[in-house]
């Protein structure tokens, strides 16, 4: 198996820029297209989102994708042709599965604050199901500290579940100097939400800046002195 760590720093992902907002795509998105840069194993779409206050992506659809929202501060509101309804907040995971079809909008309900949130789509292991949506506080597990799962396809417990067996979303707040090893998997993809930390093997990643491992095996990563949120895809 090859052994593999790219880096992607926060500065050299393509962004779009709105009157109301300001997107970072980690991968080829919308008008944004790069041939070599369109994936990393099951992950599609990796992208920071800064929404500002009273607005935000009104009804518009999806199909065959499973859609994974990770809120950083502010809040999110989602409604969807589905009937599901429901408000992000910091520590809630959320999943929609498009399957055969969905229609959904992610607004800012507040009219001061902007939200910040990274939506990250993940390719499903069987097409054409039926659409549907969870989501799952989980604070309590991060407040333990280390890695916690968020998203599953695997049934773990305390995770949101995705319709991908061979997909699993790590998250971590990880507090000053704390260390934790990186899931082992083919591809594993690192995103520093917050803060700045070290990479065995790779050096200092600040926030924005994102690893891709392939068959890197379980390297470490430490949290530089004021912490790190960092969240970590492993999959096929």
């Amino acid at each position: 198996m090859s052994t593999a760590v790219a880096v992607k720093r926060a500065d050299t992902r393509a962004r779009t820029k709105l009157g109301w907002l300001d997107s970072s795509h980690s991968f080829s998105f919308g008008g944004h297209y790069e041939p070599g840069n369109t994936h990393h194993g099951l992950l599609l779409v990796s992208n920071d989102d800064r929404v500002a206050a009273s607005t935000g992506f009104s009804t518009h659809p999806h199909q065959d994708m499973e859609i994974v929202t990770w809120v950083l501060s502010g809040r999110l509101e989602h409604k969807d042709s589905e009937g599901n309804k429901g408000e992000l907040y910091p520590g809630l995971a959320q999943r929609m599965t498009a399957g055969t079809g969905i229609w959904h909008s992610e607004m800012n309900p507040s009219r001061t604050e902007e939200v910040h949130f990274i939506q990250m789509w993940v390719v499903p292991d069987t097409e054409r199901v039926d659409p549907g949506y969870e989501q799952l506080d989980i604070n309590r597990e991060l407040d333990r500290g280390g890695l916690q799962v968020v998203a599953s396809g695997r049934g773990d417990d305390g995770a949101i579940s995705i319709r991908q067996r061979e997909a699993v979303l790590w998250g971590g707040r990880l507090k000053g100097a704390d260390t934790v090893a990186v899931p082992e998997a083919h591809h594993a993809h690192l995103f520093v939400a917050r803060g700045r930390l070290e990479l065995e093997g790779a050096g200092a990643l600040a926030e924005g800046d994102a690893a891709r491992l392939v068959g890197a095996g379980t390297p470490e990563i430490t949290a530089g002195p004021e912490g790190a949120e960092v969240l970590i895809w492993v999959t096929a």
